[in-house]
């Protein structure tokens, strides 16, 4: 835990210092919203086209992050100290995943006040406790897969293709139960109750992939 507590400040304070992941996340995410607000040429969007508006603009944002993991240590050459470190190449994934999950959350902190504000109406508003629950199991999966497919591509010279070719098939479980269990949310007349077994998806989903990325990182460093 001491090893995951060093890695994370790191990632945390080169992040505050840099600011590359969040700003270019939270920025893509505004500008989609825009885009889906003249390009749907509609006051207010509702059920399944605003749940799906809003889970593809997270997804692709949460790209951009996935893509900028790994690269500072890379460039850098901080990935060879960490690889000879004494310590379990399991607390770098952790420690990564923590802080994609962060920067997930900042980016939401921004992104979805401006949903609400470009493409819900008013009446939206008592979706709010719901979407949080999705929005934080989502998160679990996301980080979890785009750490382990960070570091599957860092390594390779085409690292910005890899990671989305990668990513996007991987995320795809999470994305159609995120939506799924959101379209409720934003009916017309007004926010229905969670769907149990959509929530259930993504809970299986973050569990057996955080496992299997826990078994498998170590081993992809290796190759």
């Amino acid at each position: 835990m001491s090893a995951v507590k060093a890695l994370l400040r790191k990632e945390l304070r080169l992040e505050l210092r840099t600011f590359e992941a969040i700003p270019a996340m939270t920025l893509f995410s505004i500008i989609t919203f825009v885009v889906f607000h003249f390009a749907l040429q509609q006051d207010t969007v509702e059920g399944s086209l605003a749940s799906g508006v809003l889970w593809v603009t997270l997804l692709f944002a949460s790209m951009l992050g996935t893509n900028r993991l790994f690269v500072a240590d890379t460039e850098d050459g901080a990935m060879d100290g960490l690889l000879l470190a004494p310590i379990d190449r399991t607390a770098l994934y952790v420690a990564k995943a923590i802080a994609f999950l962060t920067f997930l959350t900042a980016l939401e902190i921004v992104a979805v006040p401006a949903f609400y504000l470009l493409l819900l109406g008013p009446a939206a508003g008592d979706a709010i406790p719901g979407l949080l629950a999705i929005l934080a199991l989502a998160n679990l999966g996301i980080a979890a897969a785009g750490t382990l497919v960070a570091g599957l591509a860092t390594q390779t010279r085409s690292r910005d293709l890899l990671v989305p070719l990668l990513g996007l098939p991987l995320l795809l479980p999470v994305i159609i139960a995120a939506s799924k269990a959101t379209a409720p949310l934003f009916a017309a007349g007004g926010a229905e109750a969670l769907p149990g077994r959509w929530l259930a998806v993504l809970g299986l989903y973050d569990l057996v992939f955080g496992l299997l990325a826990l078994a498998v990182f170590d081993f992809l460093l290796e190759d």
